[in-house]
């Protein structure tokens, strides 16, 4: 199976599913050969999931969950609040409760900021 990733979401995605992952192995006190182990999987496999080279399958997620003896709702809250400020989600919000034109015209002006960050200062 081919799990490479090509799109810039899904990276960051398994990137935080994978710290997640080192860092309930590390509370737990466990290594990367004993948590593969009892999830079946190989120890250089899940070393590339807990770096986001790799994404983790369903199946792997729920022996992990299993071991961890949390649920899928208390993981993903932990990653999604993790890799999210709360400044951001507050802004993330706010861009929600707008209508569709304005949230349209709020894509442009960052669109617009962007391009005139990557073209540098001008006129210095």
């Amino acid at each position: 199976m081919d799990m490479a990733m090509t799109n810039t979401p899904s990276i960051r995605q398994a990137k935080l599913a994978g710290l997640k992952i080192r860092s309930l192995r590390k509370k737990r006190h466990l290594t990367q050969a004993e948590l593969a182990s009892r999830i079946n999987v190989q120890q250089s496999d899940l070393s590339r999931m807990e770096k986001g080279e790799y994404r983790v399958s369903l199946d792997t997620l729920f022996k992990i969950l299993q071991t961890f003896e949390m649920t899928m709702a208390e993981f993903f809250d932990e990653v999604v609040q993790g890799g999210v400020s709360e400044k951001d989600q507050e802004i993330l919000q706010a861009f929600h409760r707008l209508d569709t034109d304005d949230q349209r015209e709020v894509r442009e002006f960052i669109q617009f900021k962007r391009q005139q960050q990557e073209k540098g200062p001008q006129g210095e």
